[in-house]
Parts: structure tokens; C-alpha cells; sequence
């Protein structure tokens, strides 16, 4: 209750209003710094009477003060007089409380218009000055882009007719530098309206899955020539057409994937999708981007996301970049009404994933109802009718089998534990209706991830691939 009153006074204290209590006598009691200031009055306002101050309003009498006015939360014009005599007009309320004091509370109306003024002045000029700042550099950018472009033509034509293998190698090289400046001039630009306020998104009907096809073709041949593995998956749940920004959720994942193939040297890249909610036509999509490059440590999570920022220069000056990508990537997915986290470890790889909420076109079979987002440690297991994928040794099971032992093995790399243990209940489901064997190893295989135990979690993962070798080689195969 003693901070509570503390935290009041205080706040009454510093109000930038004037505020003064008066007795039944019409001594003022108390005056804030707000009104000793503008009264005139030093630290301590003294013995004065409230008519000193509003002598229009109060008259000062034997028995205290007599006046017209009604106390209440009716805001009125009245002049305030200063200690040297000088007036000021105000909006002022003065009301009665419970013990017979008196608050009144009074606004300089020449210095809340002049106020108004400067701030309606001030935002005015930042208002020219972003515009200025947004023509420059939509300028800037077209200029810069037209040579940029007409650089690529040029090189992309003679890769055509070029057999000559090392001239092909630096005609590549170009077109990769051309791509990586189009990439920083787009971010420039992208940025800037961002921050002007002037980026809207174009939602449009598309396809899902030949997106997700460009984004693999448009980088599977540079990840492979660093010979990293790339692999691209999505749930069977997600509509084949949805309504969103395609253009704007592939600049999201290019720059992710560009991010962890350009700190990825051994290892993997993986891009995952799943359908995390539905709410009647709207579905949440839930996309990971996981690679085994450098990582970065706890403490510099948050500095990824700054306009400007990189986690320490070193790497500015050794992978190159603006520090705009991420930043940008943040302010698309929430303006699809998302969030974007990252989860990393210093020379262990990174988890960048984001959420995008979508519309299914009218028409598009989705299940009817509201589905709640699970928590992200795996995704339930679908029936699939007669030869579903929990009866074991059918396709379904196989392919769903291979596939989750994939998905495990790599965050098992990744020291992913909590995800790895969800992909591990998975696999034990699949196998439920296993030979004994098989349903021991995928138990093995779940205790040793809850141990986080690298070596005995790969050999569980190595045995239960060559018990499916030897059960798809042998007679009782299908």
C-alpha cells in the first residue's frame, strides 16, 4: 500500500499539468512541481489562499472562500494568476473529495496549442523528410538495378553458347554476384518501405506445392555444390491452393536458406512445413529452416532480428551481408499475422522457423470446425484407410517410417533433443505392430534421445535402418 501511494505521489509530482489541493479555508496545501513552476512559486508555494491564484472564481472571506462554481469533472475556462500578477487563460476541473479537500487541475491552453503546433510542425517535417528519404532511394535502387540487370542478360545468354569449362566457372561466379546484389538492392528498397509505413502485401491465389518446388529448384544446385544435403518437406495436410502473398513467403525462406547455406560448410539444410491450426478458412502454416552451419550463441538471438545488425563484424566482413534480411523477414511475417523464432547453439546449427496464417479458396477440401495449434514437438499420425500408416509393413507405414527417421536423425545431429523425442514418439507408433526386434530397437532408440546420448541414439537410428533393409530384401516383404 506504502509503494502504491509512493508511486501516485510521485506520478502526481511530475505532472506536466498543474496540480493543486486546497482546504475548506481555501489554503492551498499543496501545489506540484507543474504548478509551482508556472505560478512562479519556489520549492515551497507558501501561505496562499486560492483566490491568489483564480481570483475571477473565488473571493476570500472570514469564513474561507465563497464561489460560483460548481466542483465536478467539468473542464472550465478561467484565468490563473502568477506571484508576480501576470495571467494566463487555463482549462481547469476542480473537485471536492471525501475529506473535505479541495483538487484542482489546470492546463496552460496558450502552451497546449502552442504544443499542438510544434508536434503537428515536427510531424510534419519527419512526414517530408520519409518521403524524401523513400523517393532517394526507390531512385537509388532503380538506377543501381538497370546496369544489375542488363549485367545478368548478358552473362546468362553466354552461358547458353560457353563450352569452355573455366570460362563457365566465372560466368557462374558472376551470376551469383549479380544475384546477391539484386538480393541487397530488393532488401534496400523492401526496407525502406517498410519503415515509411508504405508496404502492403498482395494476396493472391497460388499454389503450394509448385512453390515450394521453386524455392527447392532455385537453390538445390548451389547447396549441392557445396556439397551439403538438402532436403524439402511439407505435411500431406496442407490444401494444394492457398490465398497469400507467394511473392512475399518465398523472399522469406530465400533469405533463410541463403542465411544457412551461407554459414553452413558441413552437414544439411532442411526446410519443413507443417499445418500447426485452422480457424473455419484460415490456416497457420508453420515452416523450419534448420542447418548444421556455425550457430550463433543464446545471448545473440535477439540481435539477429535488428534492422542494421550483425552479431559481431567479424562475420560481416567474412560472409558479407547488410543485416537487413532478417529484419525484413520479421516485418513480413507479421504483417501474415506470425511470428519468427530462431533456435541455435555456437558450432552446432540453427533453427530459424516462422508461423503465416493463409486463406483456403472457397472450394478447397479442408476439414470443417476449429483445430487448436498443438505444440510443435511432432505431428499426429493420419490414418490412411486400409493400408494406413500404422499397419506396419505397409507402403504408407514404410515411406511414413523412412521419412520420420530422417527428420529424427537430423535434429539427433543437431542435439535438437525436444524435437528429436517428438520424431522418436513417432517412429514408436509406427511401430507399434512391429516384430519384436524392430519395437525393442525403436525404444531403444526414444530412451537414448531422452538421455540426450548421441552415440547410442545413432546406433538405435543405424540398427533400425538395417532392420528395414533386411525385412524389405526378405520374403515377407509388402
Amino acid at each position: 500500500m506504502m509503494e502504491k501511494n509512493e508511486f501516485l505521489s510521485s506520478f502526481v509530482e511530475s505532472a506536466l499539468e498543474m496540480v493543486l489541493v486546497f482546504d475548506r479555508k481555501g489554503t492551498v496545501t499543496y501545489a506540484n512541481a507543474g504548478a509551482r513552476e508556472k505560478l512562479g512559486y519556489g520549492e515551497e508555494i507558501g501561505d496562499i489562499h486560492i483566490s491568489d491564484i483564480f481570483p475571477a472564481v473565488f473571493t476570500k472571506t472570514e469564513e474561507g472562500f465563497s464561489t460560483e462554481h460548481k466542483f465536478g469533472q467539468k473542464t472550465e475556462n478561467m484565468s490563473a494568476y502568477r506571484k508576480n500578477q501576470t495571467c494566463f487563460p487555463t482549462e481547469t476541473r476542480i473537485m471536492q473529495d471525501g475529506s473535505g479537500q479541495y483538487v484542482c487541475m489546470s492546463n496552460d491552453i496558450l502552451e497546449k496549442e502552442f504544443l499542438g503546433r510544434e508536434v503537428a510542425q515536427v510531424r510534419a517535417e519527419a512526414e517530408q523528410a520519409m518521403k524524401v528519404k523513400t523517393e532517394f532511394v526507390a531512385n537509388v535502387t532503380h538506377e543501381l538495378r538497370t546496369p544489375v540487370n542488363g549485367i545478368l542478360g548478358n552473362v546468362r545468354e553466354l552461358l547458353e553458347v560457353e563450352s569452355d569449362e573455366d570460362k563457365l566457372k566465372k560466368l557462374r561466379l558472376m551470376e551469383r554476384c549479380c544475384g546477391n546484389m539484386g538480393m541487397i538492392i530488393n532488401n534496400i528498397l523492401d526496407f525502406s518501405k517498410l519503415e515509411a509505413g508504405k508496404f502492403t502485401l498482395d494476396p493472391q491465389k497460388f499454389h503450394f506445392k509448385n512453390m515450394m518446388d521453386y524455392v527447392k529448384d532455385s537453390h538445390s544446385r548451389r547447396i549441392t555444390e557445396k556439397g551439403l544435403d538438402f532436403v524439402v518437406s511439407m505435411s500431406d495436410d496442407i490444401p494444394e491452393y492457398l490465398i497469400g502473398d507467394e511473392l512475399r513467403i518465398v523472399q522469406i525462406l530465400n533469405n533463410l536458406i541463403n542465411n544457412a547455406m551461407k554459414f553452413t560448410s558441413i552437414g544439411r539444410i532442411s526446410v519443413e512445413v507443417v499445418k500447426t491450426a485452422q480457424i473455419k478458412d484460415k490456416i497457420e502454416l508453420y515452416f523450419f529452416v534448420m542447418d548444421t552451419g556455425i550457430g550463433i550463441d543464446k545471448q545473440d538471438e535477439d540481435k539477429l532480428f535488428q534492422s542494421f545488425s550483425q552479431v559481431d563484424a567479424s562475420i560481416s566482413r567474412q560472409y558479407g551481408g547488410t543485416g537487413l534480411g532478417l529484419n525484413i523477414c520479421k516485418q513480413l511475417v507479421e504483417l501474415m499475422g506470425g511470428t519468427i523464432e530462431v533456435e541455435s547453439e555456437k558450432g552446432k546449427g540453427s533453427n530459424f522457423s516462422f508461423s503465416i496464417w493463409v486463406t483456403v479458396p472457397e472450394g478447397e477440401n479442408m476439414p470443417a470446425g476449429t483445430v487448436q495449434r498443438p505444440f510443435m514437438r511432432h505431428r499426429p499420425i493420419q490414418d490412411a484407410g486400409e493400408d494406413g500408416v500404422r499397419r506396419y509393413g505397409s507402403g504408407a507405414n514404410k515411406d511414413a517410417l523412412k521419412k520420420t527417421l530422417s527428420k529424427l536423425i537430423l535434429c539427433v545431429e543437431m542435439e535438437n533433443w525436444e524435437k528429436a523425442e517428438g520424431f522418436a514418439d513417432t517412429v514408436k507408433q509406427l511401430t507399434s505392430e512391429a516384430p519384436k526386434e524392430m519395437k525393442n530397437t525403436a525404444l531403444r532408440l526414444k530412451m537414448a534421445i531422452q538421455k540426450e546420448n548421441y552415440d547410442k541414439a545413432s546406433a538405435a537410428f543405424e540398427k533400425m535402418n538395417a532392420l528395414m533393409d533386411s525385412e524389405e530384401s526378405g520374403p515377407g516383404e509388402g
